[in-house]
């Protein structure tokens, strides 16, 4: 293949996973380095979309961000997903700060949704719904001001 048909071939295969959704540039590059692309070819090619707007690792950290929270996934987790992801702790401080005065909110909300209103008396029972808690990405220290 002529390297002009490679590199047309990488792009429509990138804009084939973008059109399903937003992808994380790094994201993209692990999806097409799997499929046995070469890497510079590869680069060249991120570099063209991004270059016509249809890759930005700013808009796919919107989008995620916005995801997980309507799921109800805390901060925490989030942003460990995001830097799986390849993206900055500074970059997803831009999306998540705007939330922050909402976690726990959504935190309450998560616990109520799973065991209902009342807080437990027992300890037991307190820290099996911290541990619960804890694993939807909320951090401890909001976790045990919600039990106080």
């Amino acid at each position: 293949m002529t390297e002009k048909k490679v590199q047309t071939s990488i792009r429509n295969k990138a804009m084939d996973l973008l059109a399903r959704r937003e992808h994380s540039e790094c994201e993209l590059r692990q999806k097409l380095k799997s499929r046995d692309y070469d890497i510079d070819a590869i680069d060249a090619a991120l570099q063209e979309l991004r270059q016509d707007h249809l890759l930005s690792d700013v808009r796919f950290t919107e989008a995620y961000v916005n995801h997980r929270f309507n799921a109800g996934v805390g901060p925490v987790k989030i942003r460990y997903e995001l830097r799986q992801k390849g993206i900055t702790d500074a970059l997803a401080d831009e999306f998540l700060e705007p939330l922050s005065d909402r976690w726990d909110q959504l935190m309450m909300l998560q616990r109520v949704r799973k065991y209902g209103e009342t807080i437990p008396a027992g300890y037991a029972e307190r820290m099996k719904q911290a541990r619960f808690l804890q694993n939807r990405g909320f951090s401890p220290e909001s976790v045990m001001r919600l039990f106080r």
